[in-house]
């Protein structure tokens, strides 16, 4: 039986969007999960620990760098927020330091994950063996080829990786396994969902985990350039990193912009619908089944998206394009070779959607975009390698 939980004062609920559809079996473990959030993030002395954890061993705060190169050649003035320099290489270590804090709290001895690229699941390999913790990931078949250095990555920092071989072998079949594996030992388990989707309390704690991605970007800025930016420019699949820097803009004049892959835009062509426990926008036929999604980077092929992000949609205050895998391909080597910087493939769609903006108008000669940097590129260098070669003299 699946079962839809009121809220009082829409509580988990982002307009139509959100709740916690789950088995009742996880009804308690997810009640369980929100209470022990709403304790522990509310007192001083772990939050203080949680930011020192960040400081100390993931490199917080990372910097806000001017991209001068590609700032001259776009006309523009381009900022990249650096969490490909946050220890694991992505911003994925922000979450997974406050949910790994709050299992321990709670007296949980394993984790599990779900991962696609593999940055999450690197980050929660590095939270179990700092921890000291059990850790499994499950990663679907195909990813698990496709992104063979962070599935090493993960069994060097001691972690099981179990590869789905189920649907279409991709991050949402991963997603099913680690909840089938979660509702059969809840009791010392945590399942630590990597992004701002699944049942409620997930889509809120990972924002508040990932706020202080926005929360120093503003500090940054403010004190590089000053005043508000003109535009905040991020990726989207499940959309933590996009929440992390958006979520304090919210209120403010900045443009807030986030890019899907074309072949796995569920803010674009989803329509409403429920998985992996909550209400959201989804890529699904007219029978209700989830089509398959499609993206060069492995992070990006989710058919759903966290549903704060198709809330905000809806109300207009961000709005959401998609770029296509030549765009991306063709980002990636102007940030290569005018930046130094190898950027995770994920990260490349904020990119090239703002040369795209550029080159149509929609972005005006001197405005000043921060795009957040949200992953390197070293997962991805064998797909870019084999797409590159058959496009570019390279």
């Amino acid at each position: 039986m699946v079962c839809e939980v009121s809220f009082k004062e829409a509580l988990g609920r982002f307009g139509p969007y959100g709740g916690r559809f789950v088995p009742e079996s996880l009804y308690g473990p997810c009640q369980e999960l929100e209470e022990a959030f709403n304790y522990w993030w509310s007192r001083k002395d772990f939050k203080s620990r949680y930011q020192k954890i960040l400081k100390d061993y993931a490199g917080r705060p990372t910097p806000l760098s001017f991209a001068r190169n590609l700032s001259e050649h776009l006309g523009i003035n381009l900022y990249f927020k650096r969490e490909d320099l946050a220890h694991t290489g992505s911003h994925k270590i922000n979450n997974v330091v406050g949910q790994a804090l709050l299992a321990k709290a709670m007296g949980k001895t394993q984790l599990i994950a779900e991962t696609g690229a593999g940055q999450h699941g690197v980050a929660t390999a590095t939270a179990g063996a700092y921890f000291g913790f059990e850790t499994v990931v499950y990663m679907g078949e195909l990813d698990v080829n496709r992104q063979a250095l962070n599935v090493f990555r993960m069994k060097l920092l001691g972690a099981k990786v179990n590869a789905v071989t189920s649907g279409s072998k991709t991050l949402k079949d991963a997603i099913n396994e680690a909840l089938r594996a979660w509702v059969a030992q809840v009791d010392t388990t945590h399942y630590l969902i990597g992004s701002v989707m699944g049942p409620h309390p997930y889509p809120t704690m990972v924002r508040e985990f990932q706020r202080i991605i926005g929360k120093e970007t503003k500090a940054q800025f403010e004190k590089l350039v000053g005043g508000c930016p003109d535009y905040i420019v991020a990726c989207v699949g499940g959309g933590s990193n996009a929440i992390g820097i958006f979520y304090d803009f919210l209120n403010t004049e900045a443009a807030l912009v986030g890019v899907e892959a074309e072949g796995g835009a569920a803010l674009t062509h989803g329509i409403p619908g429920v998985v992996h426990g909550m209400a959201s926008l989804l890529l699904q036929d007219e029978g209700g089944q989830i089509l398959e999604a499609h993206s060069i980077s492995a992070g990006l092929d989710y058919p759903g998206v966290g549903p704060e992000h198709a809330f905000l949609k809806d109300s207009g205050r961000v709005r959401y394009f998609t770029a296509t895998d030549k765009e991306v391909l063709n980002a990636f080597k102007e940030i290569c070779a005018k930046e130094g910087i190898l950027p995770a493939l994920e990260s490349t769609h904020a990119v090239a959607w703002v040369i795209k903006a550029v080159n149509e108008g929609i972005i005006k000669p001197g405005a000043n975009v921060v795009v957040n940097m949200s992953g390197r590129g070293d997962k991805d260098i064998e797909i870019v390698k084999k797409f590159m070669e058959a496009q570019f003299d390279i």
